[in-house]
């Protein structure tokens, strides 16, 4: 069986909290611990299964770390468990919006329960991580999110709204296909995608434009850039995924 793994946010790693990472390894789930600070998530998150949020009294005060786990849920396409009482509960809805969390456990947990979630979510990740992982990166939040609402079932997709988020992320995450937005400001699409193919990590990530404008000057200007295809930002859903779907099938008939 594949290792899975689970971090668990809390401002002490209580007795409660330990009896979880012991009911968990039960189950083969390694557990890691975080606490509700930036510093601490920024190196713990990464490459982590599912994160699971055990609150207390002291949840008002780690608003950064809730917004920091919210930026996380959109760039990575997860949700989180989160465990505690009604009230800190809503105090982390003010944060943390109701579709990235997965379950809410209310304490004194139901052990039962909550491992059952733990496996099937986890059993989810695992067919998930079998899909084509799609970086989007577009300056505006609105549409990446269209986009990623249309793909989500079908592929893993992340997202960056900006040239320098993206290869943040890249350097740390694999991406099978690049969805880039031509006009952003500060760094722009062709800039983006010059950093990409100079590193030897991502140099080969096959990239597509999104394009506002179908004009025949502004096609060819994105042609020359060599990027594998472009994509009007006025494609439907199911214009979309076809044209997706053909990409991969040709990616997949190449490596035959």
């Amino acid at each position: 069986m594949a290792t899975r793994n689970a971090l668990i946010i809390s401002s002490a790693e209580t007795f409660s909290v330990r009896g979880i990472e012991m009911k968990l390894k039960g189950i083969d789930v390694s557990t890691s611990y975080a606490t509700p600070k930036i510093k601490d998530l920024e190196t713990k998150c990464i490459g982590t299964d599912l994160i699971i949020l055990y609150t207390d009294e002291g949840v008002d005060d780690a608003a950064e770390a809730l917004v920091y786990l919210k930026d996380y849920c959109i760039e990575h396409d997860e949700q989180i468990i989160v465990i505690g009482a009604k009230a800190e509960y809503e105090t982390v809805l003010q944060f943390l919006p109701g579709s990235f969390i997965l379950n809410f456990f209310e304490r004194p947990l139901e052990m039962d329960k909550f491992l059952d979630a733990v496996e099937d979510y986890l059993s989810e990740v695992s067919q998930h991580e079998r899909r084509k992982s799609i970086l989007i990166v577009d300056d505006d939040v609105s549409y990446m999110s269209m986009i990623l609402d249309w793909l989500k079932d079908k592929y893993r997709v992340s997202m960056a709204n900006s040239g320098m988020q993206a290869i943040t992320w890249l350097a740390k995450n694999h991406a099978d296909l690049i969805l880039l937005d031509y006009e952003m400001p500060i760094t722009s699409g062709p800039q983006v995608l010059e950093m990409i193919k100079s590193e030897a990590s991502t140099s080969e990530i096959p990239v597509m434009f999104l394009t506002g404008k179908n004009d025949k000057e502004s096609i060819m200007k994105v042609l020359s850039l060599k990027p594998v295809d472009y994509l009007l930002k006025t494609i439907d859903k199911q214009g979309l995924r076809e044209k997706l779907e053909a990409f991969f099938l040709q990616q997949t008939a190449r490596k035959v």
